[in-house]
């Protein structure tokens, strides 16, 4: 088996030079703009320039993708694929029916079934395959969990064909277990199994607290019982859901479709959108910025499929899993990091197919105000400690030993490290930059182009907003109904919210990136996954 595993302790010198990469560039990104305004103002107005220009395309394409990828996702939605399901299952008669659908997917429901019949290979039966869903649990409460595993059992996939796990751990205590017994007597004869699978603490050469742990154990305890059930790993696909993530009712129709239409499904993960929407209208005004902007992000990544990457759920072949130890037990971003791990391991020979149809989830509230700001803050430092991928990734790519394609690979990797360095240092750019050059150069000399600095700055931007137009026309579109518990004005609420956007991208989102890169620079590194609290008002209510 390859070593695909983060170093525990002792880290080489390569390995050293590329954890300290990120913050290195995403700090000289400032000093590059204060150095070049010393020397002339003219060169720092060209690099802001660039930098505001550069902003400005990838906001005409995230409006593009939000449209096109939002209404996708409501077209997935509507689609039957319990049906699609049924024509794999009888594909010599199946190609005629589906002739006459039109959306979309059913074109491509059309192209595959016409490569299935002319391929002459053996595709497995929707009825052969079942899903396996590990629902990692630490101390949230019953009425989070309830509300999750009732999503399940009210699929349109036969419950009888899903497995479903409770991953708890050892370290939440004597509530914890005995919210895993209460859930798994209710649901008991629900599944085709319901099996409360509890974490120890202390396994050696584990960081302490990490999901990836949990998950990974619950995975081993899996492997043995689809070996005593005599169930074989090809016909298993595992789902990794958070206690708060609640599928779409066709999720694992949809999941199985593509599992079975690609014939090198060992090598695949299967993406579906995440959208942080189930208690969108009780979190403070900044969380839903921060929440709705991650939602769009995720439909914008599933309309480019090779940028995508593991986040927060998703899915993976068992036999695929069994190859790679599950997932990784050294890091708390297991889930970006589960795409790197099985990139290498199939050395470069992965791809992430995006499912189209929803993971709701809950974004971050706390029983305060002030404990919800800080808990956002706590969950972005945790997303951006993601960095710690550019080392894992950095030694590999530019090694002799590596199998994998050196372009294709170096590509993946100039984009991940591009995508931590801008998340970092373009808002205080295109917040702060334009008067650097201004109050550094006080002499009568300065060029027009540096005095007008601001003003040209701002005139991109303003067209940029095209991209945030886009997105705030599609969230009232993709909002849940308001809940009656609130009047009208809320709804105005959700429209003034995005004046908060310039202070949430720095206060938050620049923050917690130069948080993560600079712990990872000193080698101070995050050991600690701390759960992001998550609730409704009637959740508050029912604590209290």
């Amino acid at each position: 088996m390859k070593n695909l595993d983060i170093p525990l302790r002792r880290r080489s010198i390569p390995y050293r030079l590329f954890e300290m990469l990120p913050a290195t560039l995403s700090y000289g990104a400032i000093i590059l703009l204060v150095v070049l305004s010393l020397i002339n103002p003219l060169y720092a107005s060209i690099y802001l320039v660039f930098v505001a220009a550069t902003l400005l395309v990838r906001a005409v394409a995230v409006g593009y993708h939000t449209l096109v990828g939002s209404k996708r996702v409501e077209t997935a939605k509507k689609e039957d694929w319990s049906s699609y399901l049924q024509d794999l299952e009888n594909r010599e008669v199946s190609l005629e029916v589906a002739q006459k659908k039109t959306t979309y997917f059913a074109k491509k429901h059309r192209e595959n079934l016409a490569v299935m019949q002319q391929s002459g290979q053996v595709y497995p039966k929707p009825s052969e395959i079942f899903n396996a869903v590990i629902i990692a649990f630490y101390n949230e409460p019953y009425e989070v969990l309830f509300e999750t595993i009732e999503t399940l059992r009210a699929t349109t996939y036969d419950s009888k064909k899903i497995m479903v796990i409770l991953a708890y751990e050892e370290r939440g205590g004597a509530k914890t277990e005995a919210i895993a017994k209460r859930l798994s007597a209710t649901y008991d004869d629900t599944f085709y199994s319901f099996q409360a699978v509890k974490h120890p603490r202390g396994i050696a050469n584990e960081i302490s607290s990490g999901k990836g742990g949990n998950i990974t154990f619950a995975g081993q305890y899996l492997k043995e019982y689809l070996n005593k059930q005599r169930i074989a790993y090809t016909d298993v696909i595992v789902t990794t859901l958070d206690s708060d993530n609640r599928p779409d009712p066709q999720y694992f129709d949809y999941l199985t479709y593509e599992y079975i239409v690609h014939d090198h499904r060992k090598n695949l993960s299967f993406q579906p959108v995440s959208l942080f929407m189930n208690n969108i209208w009780d979190v403070p005004a900044p969380m839903r910025v921060i929440a709705t902007g991650n939602s769009f992000w995720n439909i914008i990544s599933a309309m480019r499929p090779h940028t995508l990457r593991n986040f927060a759920s998703h899915a993976q072949p068992m036999e695929a899993l069994v190859e790679m130890n599950f997932w990784s037990t050294r890091t708390i971003v297991e889930d970006g990091h589960q795409y790197w791990r099985s990139y290498f391991h199939f050395d470069g020979d992965y791809d992430v197919v995006p499912l189209f149809v929803p993971i709701y989830q809950d974004a971050v509230m706390s029983n305060t105000y002030k404990k919800t700001l800080k808990a956002q803050f706590v969950q972005l430092r945790r997303w951006a400690y993601g960095a710690s991928d550019v080392p894992y990734v950095g030694v590999r790519v530019f090694s002799l030993k590596s199998k994998v394609n050196f372009f294709a690979a170096a590509s993946r990797f100039v984009r991940l490290l591009d995508g931590h360095v801008t998340l970092a240092s373009v808002p205080l750019i295109i917040t702060f930059g334009a008067w650097i050059p201004i109050f550094l150069n006080t002499n009568a000399d300065r060029s027009v182009v540096a005095n007008q600095l601001p003003e040209i700055v701002g005139l991109i931007m303003r067209i940029a907003t095209i991209g945030l137009f886009v997105t705030i026309f599609v969230t009232f579109k993709m909002l849940p109904p308001r809940p009656e518990r609130y009047k009208r004005s809320r709804t105005v609420g959700m429209l003034l919210q995005w004046l908060l956007m310039p202070i949430t991208a720095i206060t938050y989102s620049a923050a917690s990136a130069y948080y993560s890169q600079t712990r990872l620079f000193l080698g101070n590194y995050m050991t600690t996954f701390d759960v992001t609290e998550k609730a409704s008002v009637l959740t508050k209510e029912k604590k209290s």
